[in-house]
């Protein structure tokens, strides 16, 4: 394969963030972008590859197929597996994993599949070379994804290895941290500039004040990475690569507006400083601790986006009293800015009192979630707002 060859690539991504990573691929410029449930399907070349893993903030991971072929049975799986030629994929010397998702096929058991597909691969090494790759389930140098659709499977090799979203400045996490795709969709979702003020007002950890300067300043996600999979292959390189971030540099620019993190918690306070020092942006994020009610906002409005506590984090009692909390800050303190928030509990959100122009179904780790955005205006003309459709 040479470097301007154009192949197929599909990336994941969490629920409700589909059409937020379609676009993030349609302005990097990836070809013939389609929507798929919880992912997308796009055409680049290898120089794209590398660039859609540094740039993707909604991206799980970017997996490149490479193979397609009927397995309706154990051995068709194995014959399958077995007659690809890997040793042009990789050496031998490098771990592998595989991980396997079966949909309405015969072969159901993905961990029979996962170890199955192993068994092939490990085969043809040790038939070729006498020798055989080692097994790495944790921190493989290439990983290996197989879907079983319809008794079809479809291999591919996942160019990332780690997720994404482990994007290697956070240090510490606090109590039910925000998945930094998640973050990152959530800004995108509110439709911030990048240019005005930024508030989380409930910052925890910080990963959503630390999202918006790397999206404020044009970062890449995974400016703090630097270890992908596709570094172990046998076609990587180095060159297109070193131009990805020579030109990721030049892509810098500035902000004047502020970044505001703040936290009621001293711990929140303690971890999220330790993170945004490590991510070299504590010049760039102001870090309060305050309770919601006493934290006075810049001039000139902008977004305020947070993760209030609901689910198993909070009391009943407590979580109505937060809520409407949350509802008198922003009608009295946050005018003439935008403010997002995110919860399960579709009755305490309810309290905020303030009438959602958007409304997004997102999930946040295994709670289904809604994202209801308001705009925030003097007197009572919140209560003039119409309801938008549900997206």
């Amino acid at each position: 394969m040479n470097d301007k060859e154009v192949f197929r690539l599909v990336s994941k991504t969490q629920t409700g963030l589909e059409e937020v990573l379609a676009e993030e691929l349609r302005i990097l410029g990836a070809e013939k972008i389609t929507i798929l449930k919880r992912g997308v399907e796009y055409y680049g070349d290898k120089k794209f590859m590398y660039k859609a893993n540094y740039w993707l903030r909604t991206a799980i991971n970017v997996l490149k197929p490479i193979a397609k072929f009927p397995a309706s049975n154990q051995q068709e799986l194995y014959d399958g597996m077995r007659n690809i030629e890997w040793m042009k994929l990789f050496d031998i010397g490098n771990t592998i994993s595989v991980n396997s998702v079966s949909y309405k096929s015969q072969i159901s058991h993905t961990q029979f599949i996962s170890q199955k597909a192993k068994d092939a691969v490990v085969d043809y090494f040790r038939d070729k070379f006498g020798q055989r790759p080692d097994v790495d389930r944790y921190d493989a140098d290439i990983q290996l994804h197989i879907y079983l659709n319809n008794d079809e499977c479809e291999v591919s090799m996942n160019s990332s290895g780690a997720p994404l979203f482990r994007r290697g400045y956070r240090q510490e996490v606090g109590i039910a941290p925000l998945n930094e795709i998640l973050a990152a969709g959530m800004i995108q979702l509110s439709n911030w500039d990048k240019t005005s003020n930024f508030i989380d007002p409930m910052c925890g950890s910080g990963t959503l004040a630390i999202e918006a300067a790397l999206m404020a300043f044009n970062i890449p996600p995974a400016f703090y990475r630097s270890k992908f999979s596709f570094m172990r292959w046998s076609n990587y390189s180095a060159i297109l690569w070193k131009e990805v971030l020579n030109e990721a540099f030049d892509l810098q620019k500035d902000y004047e507006g502020e970044i505001i993190a703040s936290d009621i918690s001293p711990k929140s306070i303690e971890t999220c400083k330790l993170n945004v020092e490590f991510a070299k942006l504590h010049k760039d994020i102001q870090i309060k601790q305050c309770d919601i009610s006493n934290l006075k906002p810049p001039e000139g409005g902008g977004v305020i986006i947070m993760n209030p506590p609901y689910g198993e984090r909070i009391k009943s009692k407590d979580i109505n009293e937060l809520y409407i909390k949350i509802g008198d800050a922003l009608k009295f303190n946050f005018t003439g800015f935008d403010a997002w928030v995110i919860s399960s509990d579709l009755e305490a959100i309810k309290l905020i009192g303030l009438r959602p122009k958007k409304r997004y179904n997102l999930q946040n780790g295994a709670l289904e979630c809604k994202f209801n955005g308001y705009s925030i205006y003097k007197g009572k003309k919140f209560d003039k707002q119409n309801d938008e459709d549900k997206v």
